[in-house]
């Protein structure tokens, strides 16, 4: 196997030889199914099924250290076999002789509530869904019924800090074949139901509702709680000098002895960004995609957290087990590869959570949405839908991503003689792909720009979701050495971000890249809504500058990634709700998408929309609004967390809006009498120089405050200041109209 290791920006990024890489493919997907799982035993081929209840087929073929484990134990699986499965092979029921087993795992899966994670070993191969191997000594064959061979290789053993994103990633040891899960749920749900409905499904928002970002929810069930998402947001203008939102956490550290764990649909910002923050707190294990792992697993490395937390690898149409849970992934289309719906199946029904989708029928080179699982799931009854509700307001579909390879072939036939820079956001791989697909098709070599964009798709390229050619890539370093007319550069700043690249190039502090004339700019993004003004100043500097500037309201270079009117009218009319729980959007969009659910049959009252805090119960007999949930924002500023609150963010409000006046002046501990002083500093109110008379003024009023209090035989420090506050700021405003903050700084001598 050839292996290159491409370095740029301090990172590197593996890719594969492209001519082995078709051939390795279905050996590659053959290595997704966990070797200890009840859904690895569950789907074996007809050979595997002839088997006695009590073995495991395990070919006997000498394991080598160039194969993962997976890759030897798997080796005789079906060629036909896809990433995906069909989805009559997913979902169906066993043979005859495999009822042994069926009522082993039910036995064995019905008691425990979470398998521990196994430790991880050995190499993996870099590519989408491989997972490291699972040192076969430390596995407990009993807890899972079956009997295998001592087949295991030697391994050297690597530190967490070596590992790559996928190596410190495991196969979930607790999954469990999904119709299995269902059987096993729907008994306790019939159960539920002879005992007067007792079982019902609490649903606990701590974020994500009438805002943009910080999405976050809780879901409990017969004293079970599992967490779905928890992501961060920018701040708004008010929020001066926070760096980012997160959500508060009381609520789960609370009850964090009975929480499951962090099951995570995608890995976008808003989904996963407060992650360390929570682990920080709170020990939990994290179930997701290997992209998404990946990603996550990046971020705890910032935080000093990699090697500390589980990340278990769960595939879609895998069932994982949480406590009474079983949480269903299902396969979405999204703007951000390995995206996934989540159908949580518990003993009070079934709840269908569509994370951020949309239905795009081709996309650019995963499968579509898996709509014949999401209709399954509405034939058998869903107690309740919580759905997107970003892009309600836009009317007919969202166009499909492939959409955009023909506007970027029109822009690179076009800027044939210039250089092209395309900003997008780092987490939009196939945005990406596309550009090095048509940099490799019109010979030109490809740089990339902003930790976020190369920590991203070092990750991607790693775990096999990005194809990257070999020669083309290139260090941002040697940009400039090649012509022009032969270089993309990728970055970030397609939100106008000040610190990131695109804005340091369009205000000429990008220290290495300078743009101008011959520059043709591409922004493949829209502006999340808030962000809109500060794209129009980045937009207006580089056309100041000389280059040509492309955005998304006068070519078709970008796509959303959430379902539109249309698209949520399917997924409505096949999932049949009983009751109905807009999430993702603010107040406008859940109102919006209450009306669209009304307008497909569903009655208002079945309808909740919530807030930040809000507590809902569903039953199938009830849906009743429980006491709120201590929940909000948590402010990061720098290092700090939650140190900045209401009362500092007026304080740098008004510092900003009026500026400060600082007062010193030293008096005598004995008699009172001012010995130094009083001295007027002015800072961001005016300019010391052209208001000299205004200055005087103000120091003679302190002298006289200062000279009456002493009359009155008021020594009190804190009585001393109040006055001189307020009758300063009483000549301020009368001279200025007004209002700065007033600081007196008073010392004893």
């Amino acid at each position: 196997m050839i292996v290159m290791s491409l370095t740029f920006g301090g990172y590197k990024v593996i890719e594969k030889d492209m001519k082995i890489r078709n051939e390795d493919k279905q050996e590659n997907i053959k290595s997704q199914t966990p070797v200890f799982s009840t859904s690895s035993m569950l789907h074996h081929t007809k050979k595997d099924a002839a088997l006695t209840t009590n073995q495991t087929h395990i070919p006997n073929k000498v394991t080598t250290p160039n194969k993962t484990f997976s890759e030897n134990t798997n080796a005789d699986l079906s060629e036909s076999r896809s990433k995906y499965g069909n989805q009559a092979k997913r979902h169906h029921a066993l043979p005859k002789n495999m009822k042994g087993t069926q009522n082993a795992q039910k036995s064995k899966f019905g008691q425990s509530r979470s398998l521990q994670s196994r430790s991880l070993e050995g190499k993996t191969q870099h590519a989408r869904g491989a997972v490291p191997h699972t040192n076969i000594q430390n596995v407990d064959e009993k807890k899972f019924g079956i009997h295998s061979k001592s087949v295991y290789t030697k391994y050297h053993k690597q530190s967490d800090t070596k590992k790559t994103s996928a190596q410190r990633q495991q196969p979930a040891q607790n999954l469990i074949e999904t119709k299995l899960a269902i059987q096993q749920i729907s008994q306790s749900s019939k159960t539920a139901k002879s005992k007067h409905l007792k079982s019902s499904i609490k649903v606990y928002f701590l974020g994500g509702l009438n805002e943009i970002g910080k999405n976050i929810t809780a879901f409990e069930c017969d004293n079970d709680i599992i967490i779905v998402d928890c992501g961060m947001a920018f701040p708004d203008d008010n929020m001066l000098g926070v760096d980012l939102v997160i959500p508060d956490f009381s609520f789960i550290e609370k009850n964090a002895d009975r929480i499951c764990g962090i099951v995570v649909t995608h890995g976008h910002e808003d989904h996963i960004g407060s992650i360390p923050y929570l682990l920080k707190k709170v020990k939990l294990p994290i179930y997701s995609t290997a992209l998404t792992l990946g990603l996550i697993d990046g971020k705890l490395k910032e935080h000093g957290l990699q090697g500390k937390v589980q990340l278990n690898t769960v595939k879609p149409g895998q069932t994982v087990r949480l406590g009474c849970f079983g949480v269903e992934f299902i396969h979405v289309n999204h703007s951000i590869s390995d995206a996934v719906a989540l159908g949580i199946h518990t003993p009070a029904g079934t709840l269908l959570h569509t994370g951020d989708f949309k239905i795009d029928c081709t996309p650019l080179k995963e499968e579509t949405i898996d709509l014949g699982r999401i209709a399954e799931i509405g034939q058998q009854g869903v107690l309740g839908l919580l759905a997107d509700s970003t892009n309600v307001d836009r009317p007919g579909y969202t166009p499909t991503e492939r959409k955009i390879s023909d506007a970027f072939e029109t822009l690179f036939s076009r800027a044939s003689d210039q250089r092209l820079i395309i900003a997008t956001f780092a987490s939009n791989i196939s945005r990406v792909q596309q550009i090095i697909n048509c940099a490799a098709k019109y010979g030109r070599k490809v740089a990339l720009s902003g930790r976020s964009m190369v920590n991203v798709m070092g990750i991607a390229s790693e775990l096999g979701y990005l194809d990257i050619p070999e020669g083309i890539l290139i260090d941002i370093d040697l940009l400039n050495r090649y012509p022009k007319d032969k270089v993309v550069l990728i970055t970030t700043g397609s939100q106008g971000e000040p610190m990131s690249a695109l804005a340091r190039m369009a205000f000429a502090d990008h220290r290495k890249v300078e743009v101008g004339p011959g520059d043709c700019i591409i922004i493949s993004a829209k502006p999340i809504p808030g962000n809109e003004k500060t794209v129009s100043t980045v937009i207006d500097e580089l056309l100041k500058r000389g280059c040509e500037v492309v955005y998304e309201s006068s070519h078709e270079i970008h796509v959303s990634g959430h379902a539109s009117r249309e698209e949520l009218k399917i997924i409505h009319s096949l999932v049949k709700p009983q009751y109905f729980l807009p999430v993702h959007g603010e107040q406008k969009h859940l109102r919006k998408h209450a009306e669209l659910a009304c307008s497909m049959g569903m009655e208002s009252k079945n309808i909740f929309i919530g807030t930040v805090g809000a507590a809902v119960e569903l039953n199938h007999g009830y849906m009743k609004q429980l006491p709120s949930i201590p929940a909000g924002s948590i402010l990061v500023d720098g290092l700090g967390v939650g140190d900045v609150g209401s009362i500092v963010l007026r304080d740098r409000k008004h510092l900003a809006e009026d500026g400060l006046i600082v007062v010193v002046c030293t008096i005598s501990k004995d008699d009172g009498y001012v010995v130094a002083g009083p001295d007027v500093v002015s800072r961001g109110f005016v300019y010391v120089r052209e208001s000299e008379r205004l200055i005087i003024d103000a120091k003679n009023l302190v002298s006289h405050v200062l000279e009456d209090c002493r009359e009155n035989h008021i020594h009190d420090w804190g009585t001393l200041k109040t006055k001189i506050k307020d009758d300063l700021s009483k000549l301020l405003y009368e001279k200025t109209r007004r209002n700065p903050m007033i600081l007196p700084i008073i010392m004893e001598a």
